[in-house]
């Protein structure tokens, strides 16, 4: 397929203090766009200047939700090169997604290679300072002009850039987590496994009011019987138990993460015994007072790894390693972040060099 580029005439003002940034508040100078239609399939890919879209009041991701994204992040590497991290896993999981939301594919191979061209010609927003990256959202939306509840016959393809802020202004400090027992996330045979808005707009109530006491994040259980552990937030869990790591198993209502993913590959090859399956929040209860329950944390594109240092489960308040981040989670990220931004050698080939 040709890529048409459409360059902008009138480029805009760059951030000059990068530690304001914030997330996803500024964003490039352009943009990839693509159509589908059933008549002609994906077609009409280009770059142009980042703005508005057009688009009628009936489309169907506006009434049915049928949309689906991705999340990544490309790094100014101390080399001065600009880096990806396994971006090709970020565009299979977005047709996972296609799959599950009842969208076209993609071709992933044609859109990692329009994201790097967009990614070349905005490669001067990429920011500088440590910590700071180019957020990048891949996101699929059905644009047929219909009320009608069925699957859409339009679609649009589009991928926007945002320089992007450190995750931890002050430091990577552990956050507090109240555990969810009345509202869920997702449920198995839904679509918790899909990257879709749907979830994310199902999350926030609990969020609001984990927020209003005083905690950062929502630890999610299991919609069917309320005690089996899933996700914290927006990212996937692990636990230090004794001398088992243990994550929550993919089955169909978690998020499969890309960070999650490589934890697990770098902590089995240091010799861990990682394991995946079901993790009762009871059997969490016990290990806490067992004093076997020696670290918690999340993993995700946004932050990589975000440590746990307490968790409210009914009137029980656990304090995990005396609210400090432990030996694994700060090893784990200065591993992965030391990758991303070139720091320490790739030894498992996930990063990809843009320029």
């Amino acid at each position: 397929m040709n890529l048409k580029i459409e360059l902008s005439q009138n480029r805009k003002p760059k951030p000059t203090d990068e530690s304001q940034l914030g997330f996803g508040k500024i964003f490039t100078d352009h943009m990839f766009m693509m159509d589908y239609t059933i008549e002609k399939g994906w077609h009409d890919a280009r770059i142009i200047p980042y703005g508005l879209i057009s688009m009628d009041p009936a489309a169907t991701c506006l009434h049915y939700g049928q949309e689906i994204f991705e999340g990544l992040k490309a790094y100014y590497a101390e080399d001065g090169s600009i880096r990806l991290f396994r971006p090709e896993e970020n565009f299979k999981r977005l047709n996972d997604s296609c799959e599950r939301i009842c969208i076209p594919k993609i071709d992933e191979a044609f859109a990692l290679e329009a994201l790097i061209k967009l990614i070349e010609i905005d490669a001067d927003w990429v920011p500088h300072q440590d910590g700071t990256s180019l957020y990048i959202r891949p996101f699929i939306i059905g644009t047929e002009t219909s009320l009608g509840a069925h699957s859409s016959t339009r679609y649009q393809f589009i991928i926007i850039l945002s320089p992007s802020g450190a995750y931890y202004a002050t430091g990577l400090n552990p956050v507090k987590i109240y555990v969810e027992t009345d509202f869920v996330r997702a449920v198995r045979g839904g679509t918790g496994a899909a990257k879709t808005g749907g979830n994310y707009a199902a999350s926030l109530k609990a969020q609001d009011m984990a927020g209003e006491q005083g905690y950062s994040q929502v630890l999610w259980l299991d919609g069917v019987n309320r005690r089996y552990i899933e996700e914290v937030g927006a990212m996937n869990v692990f636990f230090v138990i004794g001398d088992e790591i243990v994550t929550p198993e993919l089955s169909g209502s978690i998020l499969p993460g890309i960070t999650r993913k490589s934890a697990i590959e770098i902590l089995k090859s240091w010799g861990y015994q990682v394991s995946e399956r079901r993790l009762d929040i009871q059997e969490l209860v016990d290990a806490y007072h067992a004093k076997t329950l020696k670290e918690a944390f999340g993993t995700g594109t946004a932050a990589v790894i975000s440590p746990i240092g307490e968790l409210k489960y009914h009137d029980l308040l656990m304090n995990i390693n005396n609210n400090q981040i432990g030996e694994i989670s700060q090893r784990l990220y200065d591993t992965l972040t030391g990758i991303q931004w070139g720091k320490i050698p790739d030894d498992f080939g996930w990063s990809y060099r843009v320029k």
